[in-house]
């Protein structure tokens, strides 16, 4: 049998033979003694049995041995192999390269403790290379006030990608990143000074962070949106988006309050119908269906649908999908056909056979139902 083509993951991407002898350029450019070829020879065969973010600190690992004991030194030494800053004049999506985490991870390994000041200093440096906030997060736990008075400082930086952090490395649920010992009542000062910002990047740090909170305090993100309306300070456009982003987890659970400031009536005097059209799926196909919603007057209508995944036991797991944001008028009904895709190789999420259901919800309202299986 013939075999397909190699797959690749993320780390493979990120951490191969060229990047790591880019990242070893730069500090044998710098760095009295450094042996270029052991330093490459040693990061390289540490990739294969480590996951992505474990591959960092041993990348660190490996150039530990080159760089002075104190970190003062060892942050002079790190600050001078940083590569030149990222593009000032890009807007978004300029993320850095992951080779350029490895200061952070020193940073926390060696300053958060004797030496936090010059940590973030570090920090500082280093985030206008690649985003620092994974690391910037235990100096919050362990020095809040000192952390908390540089970020303030930072929220007004004039590189972008340092008032990004503030916001980024201060969510209360960062993927992938420890938790944060910080409240609302403590990091939306930080955001109502970057709210008006004109840098999408950090916009939607904002956004993200706001959505975050809604998770568990959704009065206080509401009530901040309002706040920064009215403040006119970020431009009508831009505060739309950021609203409808920072909204976003509230929208799918139908929060009454949300839907009332984006102008979506629970109770819109519309007829909902779904028509499923593959009622056996196989795993790998597509589910498809047609919704049909009528109105007697123009309403705007927000469409959404859940899929309730079988589980094993009886029990069932639900997600939340978008639809539609429309208007509804009368005499001409809205009709939406979609194919949802059912994954079977989802390395994330595993679907089993077995009755499903989908669930048609009208601004925030649950208006129908309807089964089909996954066989």
């Amino acid at each position: 049998m013939a075999k397909g083509p190699p797959t690749f993951s993320a780390k493979d991407q990120l951490f191969n033979a060229r990047s790591l002898g880019d990242l070893a350029d730069e500090y044998d450019a710098t760095l009295s003694g450094f042996d270029r070829a052991g330093f490459l020879e040693a990061s390289l065969s540490g990739i294969p049995d480590r996951s992505l973010m474990a591959c960092l600190d041993w990348f660190a690992e490996c150039l530990e041995p080159y760089l002075a004991s104190d970190f003062p030194t060892m942050a002079d030494q790190l600050e001078a192999a940083l590569p030149p800053r990222l593009d000032p004049t890009l807007r978004d999506d300029d993320f850095g390269r992951f080779i350029h985490a490895v200061p952070g991870v020193l940073a926390v390994r060696h300053g958060l403790e004797a030496h936090p000041e010059r940590a973030l200093d570090l920090i500082h440096a280093a985030t206008q290379r690649f985003s620092m906030e994974f690391y910037i997060r235990p100096f919050v736990n362990r020095w809040p006030d000192v952390t908390l008075a540089r970020l303030r400082d930072w929220a007004g930086d004039g590189n972008y990608h340092v008032r990004r952090l503030v916001s980024e490395g201060t969510r209360p649920r960062l993927p992938w990143a420890r938790k944060v010992d910080l409240t609302p009542d403590q990091t939306l000062p930080l955001l109502d000074r970057l709210h008006g910002d004109g840098t999408r990047f950090v916009t939607r740090s904002v956004a993200n962070h706001l959505n975050d909170i809604a998770k568990f305090d959704p009065d206080a993100v509401l009530d901040r949106l309002e706040a920064w309306e009215a403040s006119g300070a970020q431009n009508a456009r831009e505060h739309q988006w950021m609203q409808r982003h920072a909204m976003r987890t509230l929208i799918k659970t139908g929060h009454p309050r949300t839907l009332d400031m984006l102008g979506f009536a629970r109770d819109v005097p519309v007829a909902v119908t779904v028509d499923i059209e593959t009622p056996q799926v196989m795993r790998g196909d597509g589910l498809a269906f047609t919704v049909t919603v009528t109105g007697k007057r123009s309403v705007p209508v927000l469409i959404d649908y859940r899929i309730r995944f079988a589980r094993p036991g009886g029990r069932w797991v639900e997600k939340v999908f978008k639809l539609k944001v429309g208007t509804v008028t009368a005499g001409s009904p809205l009709v939406i056909r979609k194919v949802h895709k059912l994954k079977a190789d989802a390395t994330t999420f595993v679907l089993h056979p077995g009755a499903h259901g989908l669930v048609v919800q009208v601004n925030g309202v649950d208006r129908t139902e309807a089964r089909f299986d996954v066989i």
